[in-house]
């Protein structure tokens, strides 16, 4: 039997980049994704993909900042399934700016992405694992969980925050069976890690060749990007925990950027 058969997975974030590769994966290995994503079209189109290669999967539309829309989401999933066993908390965002100069807005908008995001959709999905007395629960954090780097005070902030929902979660959930751990990779190169490299670029007055170089790989040990392959291993590692041992601990997958 597959690790996931039978196993039902809302991964957020899920129709592009990092997401869609931890929903492919998932479904590879017989579970079914649940493609939850702000780009309700996107989302459906990485379904059917998933579906076209004889795996089940479902698509809802999902802002993980609108407590309503997350609880009619993972209540759509519940109703269809009559499970949830997985939540991949994936959904996230990066804006750059010096400390001094950092706008409130933006600040807001990317810590409720990836704190608020988190915490509804892990609250929504927990009545539902609580009563069954299974789940996992993954989060996407970062090497920002455990390093810092210049221009990013809100992202590094929210990604060392989800350490902490993490270990509270292990605490309270192992009587319910219900595990909690953080994937924290090296920078992807995926669209938002693409994006950076202009904005970074411009922030600190280098090239975009430096920016990848000497600021986003120059602390690994092979001046290699991490892999979206390489984070939804860790991902399903995780998801596919048989016991408790391994709950409230991190996994950095980085290259050696960091080493814990």
């Amino acid at each position: 039997m597959a690790r996931f058969t039978n196993r039902i997975g809302i991964i957020t974030g899920a129709a592009s980049g990092i997401g869609k590769e931890i929903a492919l994966r998932f479904a590879a290995e017989g579970g079914t994704p649940v493609i939850a994503d702000l780009n309700l079209a996107a989302a459906q189109s990485t379904a059917e993909e998933i579906k076209a290669k004889g795996s089940d999967a479902f698509a809802v539309a999902m802002n993980v900042t609108d407590e309503a829309e997350v609880e009619a989401g993972v209540a759509a999933v519940a109703a269809k399934y009559g499970r949830i066993d997985v939540l991949v908390s994936n959904a996230g965002i990066q804006i750059v700016h010096p400390f001094v100069d950092f706008p409130f807005s933006d600040w807001k908008k990317l810590t409720s992405i990836h704190l608020d995001g988190a915490f509804l959709t892990t609250k929504a999905c927990l009545k539902h694992m609580y009563a069954a007395n299974y789940g996992r629960v993954v989060y996407m954090g970062s090497v920002h969980s455990h390093e810092a780097s210049k221009l990013k005070v809100a992202y590094v902030t929210a990604k060392h925050g989800l350490l902490g929902m993490a270990r509270v979660l292990a605490k309270e959930g192992a009587e319910h069976n219900v595990t909690a751990n953080v994937v924290c990779p090296g920078f992807v190169r995926t669209p938002l890690v693409d994006k950076q490299i202009p904005e970074q670029a411009k922030e600190l007055g280098i090239t975009e060749d430096e920016v990848i170089r000497n600021v986003m790989l120059k602390d690994t040990v092979d001046g290699e990007f991490t892999t979206t392959d390489d984070v939804a291993d860790a991902v399903l590692f995780f998801a596919g925990a048989t016991s408790n041992v391994m709950t409230g601990q991190s996994l950095v997958v980085s290259h050696g950027w960091y080493m814990q």
